[in-house]
């Protein structure tokens, strides 16, 4: 479970309420609300399902273009983690 969540769970999880919890500070001072951001990505995604066919090339297009930078930056992120911990995988 270390291995998947990168540490020990409970710091893990302590770590994820805490960020959280500045998010949701920040969020606050800035006037959004949870509801909001799933409000937009609701109207975001009807906008594109109106949009039709052209929508989903536009995705795929700028999709495949952040991919090119993203997949390998990731995967060799992920590689140098596991050799600098020597492939045991413990952190």
């Amino acid at each position: 479970m270390q291995r998947i969540l990168g540490g020990n769970p409970l710091s893990i999880i302590f770590r994820l309420i805490v960020l959280s919890i500045i998010v949701g500070l920040v969020l606050t001072l800035l006037g959004l609300s949870p509801f909001d951001l799933v409000d937009n990505v609701r109207v975001a995604f009807l906008q594109l399902y109106h949009m039709g066919y052209g929508a989903v090339g536009w995705i795929v297009r700028y999709f495949l273009i952040g991919a090119v930078i993203v997949i390998p930056v990731w995967l060799i992120g992920r590689f140098w983690h596991l050799l600098s911990k020597g492939g045991d995988g413990k952190s």
